[in-house]
């Protein structure tokens, strides 16, 4: 039977993703990418497991496992994605769709039961941590893994064994990127009534299992945490569990959202669009969400790190190598030892020179800054990928390209630089207990901080006039915002805010440090640096006086003058219909506009005795990563044409081949 198949069905065509030829190169390119990160990622975490000492417990034991399997599982999938992109010849031979489907079928379930291991060691360490050694002992590991892996290859084995013996139509279309099983089963014309009873019973057992196990285990869990309730145990139950419950949200959500969600005909490109995150997204985050706040992991880098450069550097190692390696060896013995005295050198120049800064960071207990690096981790993924994907909206709809969209593109990529200007290190911070700043890092982050601050204080000038314009010329709207005319606000914008920029950032590099270098705030704020200057500041202050009063009143200035045309022109002729179409044509870009300058206000304009600095450092969280966060959800919420962008591209069903 397996033969016939074989000689009627030859290969079948993998529709891919629906996207246009012409957006072929960005998709594959984002792909490769995240790709790349998934291997090299989880790679990085089974060598650090290998070979530190301390690693060496069930927990990580299960996450080597896991990388393991998560590599595999993208490695099925993507390299034949990619090649499929590039060569646009999206056919698959039947025995290389048969093998696609048996090991993603595998390690799919590896994957599942894996993630059940591992909740099964965080019961046995929250809740019997006395005898966590006696149950989690090295043979009962070894042995749940390799069940794990029996029981999935038997999965496996069984769908693929009923699988070949189905006869195939002619439409051998498969819409989707890779051989999902139960797209192969409504390609066949035989009965699969089997196959379907096979999935449902078998296989929902093998599902439902695990996830009881998963469920079991964290219903006991909080049973054990709630018995003797305490914030320190909460927070050091979150940091032991977190990671291992988002990554469970994220496969079993997604897993759900692809397999159990009913979806019509119509709603295949939302199955890819969930493929796509079970299979690339999801084995990508898994190194980052186990190692981000993981010190084990960290500091098993750093052994290696030291490790490499004292094996280069050993003269015992060196017998090891051929005579014709010996000068390579030594070249890189060299460069290594001047590394070092370089590095020597540098600190003691900068610990007699006082070139370091300490960041105080949040005003915020110990005990709180698990919770609130979660809140500030989320809250920055969100502004990332929101703006983002209004970037990528914006791109790939032509009803987009107008001005007003081409200007909130820029203002999405200002306000993602302006958070990963200082968010990202304000984790670091938060996780780590040295808060130290380079001189040269913390300038470097003050001279983009005002970059890209200054950026959005252009583009929101340069959106009120687009405003101004469509409502008060509507029929000139067309000459006036001009394809030539809107890249010329753009590009002054950003020569203007690099100039000023540069300006502050040359006056600052010219004072002197010697006093306290302690900096009560969450970044290397301009004002904050001035206070600890021992040199005159005075050209500065002037400086901030005059042009960054001038830049931002001049600014708002012309924001103002805007709107007050937009209300005499809707006043010339009041209509409840005018004023609606006006509120929700301008509603955004004031709300916008009224978050941006308050917070400024708030910051720079009001004066601070000594004992407010908490209430500055508030004021530029809000500036520096909520206002970023709700410009995504401002600009679409209620904008039919950003909802209508992501409709097309969710809904968009012709294939290119």
């Amino acid at each position: 039977m397996m033969k016939k198949n074989q000689s009627s069905v030859s290969k079948f065509l993998l529709l891919g993703l629906p996207i246009r030829p012409k957006e072929q190169g960005l998709y594959r390119a984002l792909f490769l990418a995240m790709y790349l990160i998934t291997v090299l990622g989880n790679l990085l975490i089974l060598l650090l497991i290998r070979l530190d000492s301390r690693l060496h417990t069930p927990m990580y034991f299960f996450l080597s496992h896991l990388a393991f399997s998560d590599i595999s599982l993208s490695s099925i999938v993507v390299p034949q994605m990619l090649v499929n992109m590039q060569t646009r010849q999206q056919f698959i031979s039947y025995e290389g769709c048969i093998s696609q489907m048996y090991f993603f079928v595998l390690f799919g379930c590896l994957d599942n039961f894996l993630l059940a291991l591992m909740a099964y060691d965080r019961y046995a360490a929250i809740c019997h941590p006395l005898r966590y050694v006696t149950l989690m002992r090295k043979e009962l590991c070894v042995s749940l893994v390799a069940g794990s892996w029996f029981f999935c290859c038997v999965h496996a084995l069984l769908h693929t064994l009923l699988l070949i013996q189905l006869p195939f139509c002619a439409d051998r279309t498969i819409a989707n990127f890779f051989c999902d099983l139960t797209a192969l089963l409504k390609l066949s014309c035989s009965d699969i009534s089997i196959n379907e009873l096979a999935i449902f019973t078998e296989g929902g057992v093998l599902f439902t299992l695990p996830l009881s196990i998963i469920l079991g285990s964290y219903i006991c869990i909080g049973t054990t945490v709630l018995r003797i309730p305490s914030t320190k145990r909460f927070f050091k139950t979150f940091s032991t569990c977190g990671s291992h419950l988002f990554v469970v949200s994220l496969y079993y959500g997604t897993l759900a959202g692809v397999y159990f969600s009913s979806s019509s005909q119509n709603s295949d490109d939302k199955d890819i669009i969930a493929s796509v995150i079970y299979t690339v997204v999801t084995p990508m985050l898994n190194p980052f969400i186990y190692s981000l706040r993981n010190r084990d992991i960290k500091q098993a880098l750093d052994i290696l790190v030291h490790r490499a450069s004292f094996f280069i550097s050993s003269p015992v190692n060196r017998e090891f190598f051929p005579k014709e390696e010996s000068k390579i060896m030594k070249q890189l013995y060299l460069c290594v030892s001047e590394f070092k005295m370089e590095m020597q050198w540098q600190k003691k120049r900068s610990m007699s020179s006082e070139s370091e800064f300490i960041l105080l960071g949040l005003p915020i207990r110990p005990e709180e800054q698990g919770l609130f690096y979660a809140l500030f981790l989320a809250m920055y993924l969100t502004t990332v990928l929101g703006n983002l994907l209004i970037i990528l909206l914006i791109r790939l709809d032509s009803r987009l390209h107008t001005p007003m969209y081409f200007f909130l593109s820029h203002l999405a990529f200002s306000d993602v630089s302006l958070s990963s200007v200082t968010v990202p290190k304000m984790l670091i911070n938060n996780a780590d207990t040295e808060r130290i700043h380079l001189i040269s890092q913390c300038i470097i982050q003050e001279c983009f901080f005002l970059i890209f601050g200054g950026l959005d204080s252009f583009l929101l000038t340069s959106m009120a006039y687009d405003r101004y314009v469509v409502i008060c010329h509507p029929l000139y709207y067309t000459i006036i915002m001009r394809q030539n005319l809107c890249f010329l606000l753009v590009i002054v914008s950003w020569a203007l805010s690099i100039v000023r920029a540069l300006v502050h950032t040359l006056l600052l590099v010219r004072l002197s440090f010697l006093r306290d270098n302690t900096l009560p705030h969450i970044f290397c704020d301009l004002s904050a640096l001035l206070n600890l200057s021992s040199s005159d500041t005075t050209v500065n202050e002037l400086v901030i006086l005059t042009v960054g009063t001038v830049v931002i009143t001049l600014l708002f200035l012309c924001i103002l003058v805007s709107y007050g045309h937009i209300g005499a022109t809707i006043l010339r002729a009041p209509s409840v219909k005018g004023i609606c179409k006006a509120l929700s044509t301008c509603g955004s870009h004031l709300s916008v506009v009224s978050l941006y300058y308050g917070a400024i206000i708030g910051l720079y304009f009001f004066p601070s005795p000594r004992n407010t600095n908490d209430k500055d450092v508030i004021m530029a969280v809000l500036y520096s990563l909520v206002i970023p966060m709700l410009n995504p959800f401002i600009y679409s919420l209620r904008n039919q044409d950003m909802k209508g962008a992501l409709g097309n591209i969710l809904s968009r069903r012709n294939f290119s081949l």
